[in-house]
């Protein structure tokens, strides 16, 4: 099952960020450091062009630290960017921040030229409560719930520092099923969009690869973590329903809400420091992605080339 979600409040997102960018020095891309790769949006970047790119993993203290390493350094290997980690308890955010952009872009700065910060990122990957720490105000409305800022705003870093802040915005194809699952997974998509049960399942089938004791640890399985990591999907999902008191009458698991329960401690990071993809592992689900959507699309236009030669075709007994 392919997941996308792109309403239309996102449409006028990204018509805020074609007008604006032109009067941009830096872009900032907040992203989920437990899912570094799909919560980096293409759409943005072509947006964006050629613009200096600070890519800033968020909630780096739930994300597994030696993975966050890793993809700090594959985005600082990419032209023009720099990344940092960061999460709730950094206890000076701004200056880290302001010192990178002038990193990126030095002849910015001073009331002449003051530096001008677009910051953006995907739905519930903590951007607000990011930015209400970094101005020390509530400057930004947070909650669990995806596509909670709706319009943009400007916010005075420094004198000469001003950041505009965009609503969270997904772009129109999740060409990587991979990163769907795992966008749905962490709240970044709308619940109308997507089958619970199924992302569930596939972010088990992630744990169940690299943090099976983690789960033993939180759902109390009375397994060795081999056996968890073993386990069926489906069967795993059911065990922890059971011990989480998710069963209907007659003894069935309501597996509606033991798929809550996982999502639920996922997003929350009860279960530990996660982190769902590897950079080799997202570079190869993006490049089965784009060949797929290719292939996709030349498919179409061969169907597309075939009507029209049918059309053109002379009736019989035309004149």
């Amino acid at each position: 099952m392919a997941i996308q979600w792109f309403p239309g409040h996102m449409h006028l997102t990204k018509k805020a960020i074609t007008e604006r960018i032109k009067d941009i020095d830096v872009v900032i891309e907040v992203l989920d450091a437990r899912l570094p790769g799909s919560s980096a949006n293409p759409l943005l970047a072509e947006l964006t062009g050629h613009k200096p790119t600070l890519k800033v993993l968020n909630k780096q203290d739930v994300a597994d630290a030696e993975r966050t390493v890793q993809w700090v350094h594959w985005y600082n290997a990419q032209q023009d960017t720099l990344a940092v980690a960061l999460d709730a308890s950094e206890p000076a955010p701004a200056r880290r921040l302001i010192d990178a952009c002038h990193l990126l872009a030095p002849q910015r700065g001073g009331m002449a030229k003051p530096m001008r910060v677009l910051i953006c990122g995907v739905p519930n990957v903590g951007k607000s409560t990011l930015i209400n720490t970094l101005t020390n105000k509530r400057q930004a409305k947070t909650g669990d719930e995806a596509g909670i800022t709706k319009l943009e705003q400007r916010i005075t870093l420094a004198d000469d520092f001003y950041l505009w802040d965009t609503p969270g915005m997904l772009w129109p194809r999740i060409a990587a099923p991979e990163s769907g699952y795992h966008l749905a997974a962490s709240g970044a998509v709308g619940r109308n969009a997507y089958d619970e049960e199924l992302v569930a399942l596939e972010l088990l089938r992630r744990l169940q690869v690299q943090y099976a004791p983690l789960l033993e640890a939180r759902y109390r399985l009375s397994l060795a973590p081999e056996a968890v990591a073993e386990m069926p999907d489906d069967e795993l999902l059911a065990a922890i329903g059971r011990k989480r008191g998710a069963v209907m009458s007659g003894g069935r698991v309501n597996l509606q809400k033991a798929s809550e329960i996982v999502l639920t401690d996922f997003r929350s990071a009860v279960l530990g420091r996660i982190t769902l993809e590897t950079p080799h592992e997202f570079e190869a689900w993006r490049a089965a992605g784009l060949l797929a959507d290719a292939e996709r699309e030349a498919k179409k236009a061969a169907r597309k080339q075939r009507k029209g030669r049918s059309g053109d075709a002379p009736q019989r007994g035309a004149a």
